[in-house]
């Protein structure tokens, strides 16, 4: 790497993991955000249920349902989550060192599995509501990238997750990671919080506000799309995660596992367009 290239690096900005300390007690950004992410998607699915505008006459949960959603969905995304991780990237690891699975405050979360243990949270309040699970996922769906945003950063801020090797002269922006080598390295959680994070947000708050809600289904849908796809375009730039060696060079597991996620994604879609088109021909004069 040229002195030029080296210079115009920009410098990591090392942050203490430990945001702040109570007493003896060590409160973690890693944890932060986890506590930020629930909470202020908390705070947004409360107001989205309240908007009689956003949803017609779909049946919604109450205010009180959204309470029991974020309690049983975070115990979820944390066990789901670590054994994602445990599962699907480092079960070679783990196995042998069982004990580490318990060590939650070392990281190493795994969006995937968090999703999966996600959709059985949102079973169960859908069927103590008494309203469709498609409502309740599309609900959890527009509010999820705040998480997913402060997620993201909290990685960056560990560090962990790191991108692959960059040429400094064509990625300026590119960072040398503490304790992995001396490489100029993509800033790869960035690019994930931006598009999987504050993008996905957006067009998820658009399409909600163009009446999504009245269509159950389609908000989860482009959910699973675009965080499939957002997640396979960053996995080019991130440094892959272990993974079984049979795997072709380019893919990784992050891929693999987000294409199902980019095909459900369009059978919410299409199903939630056939449902309410049958439902609008079923209320006109004449109507089956």
């Amino acid at each position: 790497m040229s002195l030029a290239a080296t210079i115009a690096l920009i410098p990591y900005p090392a942050i203490d993991p430990v945001a702040v300390n109570v007493g003896p007690f060590p409160i973690r950004w890693y944890a932060l955000s986890y506590i930020g992410g629930l909470g202020l998607g908390w705070l947004y699915a409360r107001i989205l249920v309240r908007s009689d505008r956003l949803w017609g006459n779909t049946a919604r949960p109450n205010a009180s349902a959204i309470d029991d959603l974020v309690l049983y969905s975070a115990l979820a995304i944390v066990i789901g989550g670590r054994l994602g991780q445990v599962i699907f990237y480092e079960w070679p690891y783990y196995s042998a060192n069982p004990i580490e699975i318990l060590e939650l405050w070392n990281g190493g979360m795994s969006f995937h599995g968090g999703l999966i243990a996600a959709v059985l949270a949102m079973w169960f309040v859908a069927r103590q509501a008494k309203v469709s699970i498609l409502t309740i996922g599309d609900i959890c769906a527009a509010a999820a990238p705040i998480g997913i945003l402060l997620g993201r950063i909290a990685n960056f801020i560990r560090p962990e997750e790191w991108g692959r090797p960059a040429d400094a002269a064509l990625v300026p922006w590119a960072m040398v990671f503490p304790g992995v080598d001396d490489l100029p390295r993509h800033p790869s959680q960035l690019y994930e919080a931006g598009l999987e994070g504050i993008l996905l947000f957006i067009v998820l708050a658009l399409v909600v506000r163009g009446g999504a809600l009245k269509r159950p289904g389609l908000t989860t849908g482009i959910f699973l799309i675009g965080y499939g796809v957002a997640r396979i375009f960053c996995e080019f730039f991130r440094e892959p995660d272990p993974q079984p060696a049979q795997f072709a060079a380019w893919l990784t597991m992050g891929m693999l596992l987000s294409l199902p996620m980019i095909v459900a994604g369009l059978a919410f879609i299409v199903c939630a367009m056939r449902r309410r088109d049958e439902a609008v021909a079923a209320a006109q004069p004449g109507g089956p």
